[in-house]
């Protein structure tokens, strides 16, 4: 099954597409869309979207994993998130793929083993993981290919329990 993993942000969108079968997931395309600080934001959102949906059409995933909103201490960055996050939801929406969305908690656990793991211990199990020579930068793609890993590793518990519901 192909996978996405996104993590949405105005500034910069972390976005990985995963292959994940009967064996360990691998990385297909890896990457960051960013926008200007200086584009006002209904422009930033646009650039978003379009270039997402570029992204869906070029890699077919078959799911989408992405990251849920936690609250923040910042209320315009909360905000400017949301905003992002919705763009994400839209577009996916549009596009027909399935969404699942990871707490960045859970995403932690099935990474790392630990819900308290730091951003470089999440990085360098990303990188070991899907044997990559070097850690994805900047931390949104590493993110964003966390999450893909999560829901890589959930799919075939959700597909079981989805059968089972009939």
């Amino acid at each position: 099954m192909r996978i996405i993993g996104i993590d949405p942000g105005t500034a910069i969108l972390g976005w990985g597409v995963l292959d994940s079968g009967a064996g360990t997931p691998t990385a297909v395309g890896y990457g960051a869309i960013t926008t200007l600080a200086k584009q006002p934001a209904p422009e930033r959102l646009l650039v978003l979207h379009r270039e997402l949906s570029v992204l869906l059409a070029h890699h077919r995933p078959a799911a989408a994993a992405v990251e849920e909103l936690f609250f923040s201490r910042n209320v315009t960055t909360a905000l400017a998130v949301g905003q992002a996050r919705g763009v994400v939801l839209l577009t996916l929406a549009q596009a027909g793929i399935p969404i699942f969305e990871y707490k960045p908690l859970v995403v932690k656990q099935a990474v790392v083993g630990y819900g308290g793991a730091d951003k470089r211990q999440m990085q360098e199990m990303v990188r070991l993981t899907l044997n990559l020579a070097t850690a994805p930068r900047p931390d949104d793609v590493a993110d964003a290919l966390a999450i893909a890993l999560c829901h890589a590793y959930n799919a075939p518990m959700l597909a079981r329990v989805q059968a089972a519901e009939g």
